[in-house]
């Protein structure tokens, strides 16, 4: 298992592969202790609880009892229980009764991520943002319960709202390769209608945006959706006509700006087992390229996918890293002192290319890497 750090939580590390909780509604105590112990095992240490069902809070209580400094939870704020089911709401005292449960139920007295459920709209976000509804996520966060402050999206427009208040420390958002080539929405059920795609197969700016200011910020991605509910792995379903499999959804989403862990919704050890075969399959089991590149009408020609494809690099150059940090500055038009600061920590620069051209012939995109690197060196200074 590799980690990455919640940048904006005091450097919290949490597992790049990480836990939805789907998997676990309507297990057994048993089954449930047997799931998430396996999963510590494996290195797992980072868990999102975005319902508020209380068996399921108080089977995790009873999971995490003596090793509550083991995970990293992420609760929701705003996902209540009523009537035997789940209810979102923007009441803050439903809100409260809800995050005291959870907390007993728990058996800590704070949560690392307090996460604002779902925000799509833009009438819910000025709900949200301008009420009452803030200032009660602002208490908790002073008051210490909660450590960081989330929100939960599935439209990048609303999103980039949320980061932009400063208030965001993480956000939990839909990305695959599909969704990242649909305009904003907050239908989630038109994500996947092949009527929304209108880049020709680019990546939507607002989406780039997202990930890009996200990265520049320091708020962490943890994602949501990465295999599309299952579609994305299903020739079938899969708006591209061509099934991923689990390591290409999983290496996409680590491989865009900003992302810090995908949140996987595992069904039974053995599903979860497989996903943490991650570390150990093959460059090309994992290579999403090989899907992306042989779609005609996706093409996407031009654009780094930051797959990878252009290594070796006989300089030692992460031409993927490079890319991504001279996307972040053109799109700010300036360059931030936190992307300086990862330029100038990787073992080699723009500026050593030496033109040979072999990222070029490798790239499944056609992109014109060696421009690419004298841009970079242009940008940063070296």
């Amino acid at each position: 298992m590799k980690y990455r750090e919640l940048r904006r939580c005091s450097h919290l590390k949490v597992s790049e592969i990480s836990l939805g909780c789907e998997g676990f509604m309507e297990k057994s105590r048993e089954e449930f202790l047997e799931m998430l112990g396996r999963a510590l095992e494996l290195g797992v240490n980072f868990i999102d609880m975005y319902t508020p069902n209380p068996d399921f809070r108080d089977n995790m209580g009873a999971a995490i009892a003596g090793r509550r400094n083991e995970v990293v939870l992420q609760g929701h704020l705003g996902s209540v229980w009523e009537n035997g089911q789940y209810l979102r709401t923007r009441d803050v005292q439903k809100t409260q009764s809800a995050f005291e449960d959870q907390l007993r139920r728990l058996g800590t007295d704070y949560l690392d991520i307090g996460m604002i459920h779902y925000v799509d709209g833009a009438d819910d976000f000025e709900k949200v943002f301008h009420g009452a509804f803030i200032e009660y996520c602002k208490k908790l966060k002073a008051e210490g319960r909660i450590r960081c402050l989330g929100m939960s999206s599935h439209n990048p427009v609303i999103a980039r709202k949320a980061v932009e208040t400063g208030l965001i420390d993480v956000l939990m958002f839909s990305v695959n390769a599909a969704y990242d080539m649909q305009p904003p929405t907050e239908d989630i059920e038109e994500l996947f209608n092949p009527e929304n795609y209108k880049n020709g197969g680019s990546i939507d700016p607002e989406r780039r945006a997202l990930y890009e200011l996200c990265e520049r910020e320091g708020v962490a991605i943890d994602v949501m959706k990465a295999f599309g509910g299952g579609d994305m792995l299903k020739e079938e379903l899969s708006p591209f006509g061509a099934a991923f499999n689990e390591y290409q959804c999983i290496d996409y989403c680590l491989t865009r700006p900003g992302v810090a862990a995908v949140m996987a919704g595992c069904r039974s050890i053995e599903e979860l087992e497989k996903l943490m075969r991650y570390y150990e399959v093959s460059r090309e089991e994992k290579d999403y390229s090989t899907v992306l590149s042989r779609i005609e009408k996706f093409q996407l020609k031009g654009n780094c996918m930051y797959c990878g494809h252009c290594a070796p690099c006989p300089v030692g150059i992460s031409v993927a890293d490079v890319n991504k940090y001279l996307n972040l500055v053109l799109a700010q038009g300036e360059v931030p002192e936190t992307v300086a600061d990862h330029y100038k920590a990787l073992a080699h620069h723009a500026s050593e290319c030496i033109a040979c051209g072999s990222c070029e012939r490798n790239c499944p995109f056609a992109v014109g890497v060696v421009e690419k690197m004298k841009k970079a060196a242009e940008v940063f200074g070296y």
